[in-house]
């Protein structure tokens, strides 16, 4: 799709009046300091000898020349200047010298080509303040009486100063200034880069923060859900099959469904709820004092299950209690799925280089199958990354039995000492 004319012609046209108007600038410039050049030089020798007709046309070509340098002053500074000091010793045009002084002060880089900018004004100086000095001390009417010397000297100097001093110091400034707005659009346009650069990162930022807290929530929802769910289904299945052959026991599984679906609410409620609460109203999280009634809950599902405690009792941090605790979960409600009627060993070790949580089901068997329950595959991705967040190791997969094992082991760093806690 092309672009409409209206959007590109006004700038190209501003740029092509830019640049006309700097070339009608400098032939006019040049004109006037070749018509200076010229009158100048043949009306001062005119007044003290006779110039013929062709000496004449030879001025006025010399003249030409060197004010027609002016046209080429933006692109090679240093031309109009070296025009200036050939034609000086014949013909002072004040045009002339002051602009090429001008331009050249003007668009060299001061600090790097200094030297020559001193040596071409000081050159231009000299030649100035001789020629000033020639027209003054030879007069074209002798009758006028003449100032002392000294005083006509001095003269020619002050001239001098003004014609060749000042045009290089206003150059310079306005040098100067131009490349110091050129370096200060510069550093905007940078620092504009550099907040379009930021603002990309900081929205990068959003971007995965908000992936990670969708993660985040996703894994608590699959480790609340899918544990209580997994019970409940199973506690179905038991209820299903013993209704009509013990209403007793179908009415303690009923009581047990209910019992673990107010438990799933409540903690969906709690995971829903935090994206209203601040910190300090944050809900407690499960830890490991919470093992013992999660084994218990698994073995009034019909699992037999056994839970094994060992080592000194330690308090570990609450992200890591609660992962461990979900890691038991996992392990649990993977093996309700998978390993119906299989013994399962619920292991909780604490060491003195941190804890150790597994679960390990022997291979299915007896009267009961796996419950066919839906496996997304989620739950042990989730158990993984919430223990390497925390610096520890997790493990799972078939044993050479036939069974499972999930297993995860926490550091020790991640452990509440007592001098911490007091």
């Amino acid at each position: 799709m092309s672009k409409s004319p209206g959007e590109r012609v006004p700038v190209r046209s501003f740029w092509w009046w830019k640049r006309r108007r700097s070339a009608l600038l400098d032939i006019g410039l040049a004109l006037l300091a070749a018509v200076e050049c010229s009158a100048g030089t043949i009306a001062f020798l005119s007044a003290r000898i006779h110039v013929s007709l062709a000496g004449a046309v030879g001025i006025a070509v010399l003249g030409t020349l060197a004010g027609g340098s002016l046209v080429v002053r933006r692109r090679w500074p240093a031309v109009p200047v070296l025009a200036t000091l050939l034609v000086t010793p014949g013909m002072l045009g004040v045009l002339l010298l002051v602009v090429s002084l001008y331009t050249l002060a003007e668009t060299w880089e001061w600090p790097s080509r200094r030297r020559r900018v001193v040596a071409l004004s000081g050159l231009a100086f000299a030649e100035a303040a001789a020629v000033i000095a020639v027209t003054l001390i030879v007069p074209g009417d002798s009758s006028v009486e003449q100032p002392p010397l000294w005083i006509q000297i001095l003269f020619s100097l002050l001239v001098a100063v003004g014609l060749t001093v000042a045009p290089v110091v206003t150059g310079l400034y306005v040098g100067a200034r131009r490349r110091l707005i050129e370096s200060l659009k510069d550093r905007a346009h940078g620092l504009e880069t550099e907040l379009d650069l930021l603002a990309e990162q900081a929205q990068e930022r959003a971007r995965r923060a908000r992936l990670e807290e969708r993660t985040r929530i996703a894994r608590e929802m699959h480790d609340v859900v899918a544990h209580r769910v997994s019970l409940m289904v199973v506690h179905a299945g038991a209820l299903e099959r013993i209704a009509v052959k013990d209403p007793e026991k179908a009415a303690q599984s009923a009581k047990l469904m209910g019992e673990v679906g107010r438990q799933a609410l409540n903690e969906l409620r709690e995971i829903l709820g935090v994206l209203r609460m601040d910190d300090e109203r944050q809900p407690e999280p499960d830890s490991l004092a919470g093992l013992p009634r999660l084994v218990d809950q698994s073995r009034a599902a019909g699992m037999a299950v056994t839970l094994t405690v060992s080592g000194s009792r330690q308090d570990f941090t609450g992200d890591a209690e609660q992962t461990a605790y979900r890691v038991v979960q996992e392990g649990l409600t993977n093996a309700h799925k998978h390993a119906g009627g299989a013994q399962v060993s619920v292991l909780l070790a604490y060491a003195p280089n941190g804890v150790r949580v597994s679960v390990v089901n022997a291979c299915p068997g007896g009267e009961r199958g796996a419950a066919q329950l839906p496996s997304g595959g989620n739950g042990l991705v989730g158990m993984r990354e919430r223990v390497i967040a925390l610096g520890g190791t997790f493990s799972s997969g078939p044993e050479a039995d036939g069974g499972f094992r999930v297993e995860a082991v926490l550091p020790s760093r991640l452990a509440v000492r007592s001098d911490r806690l007091g």
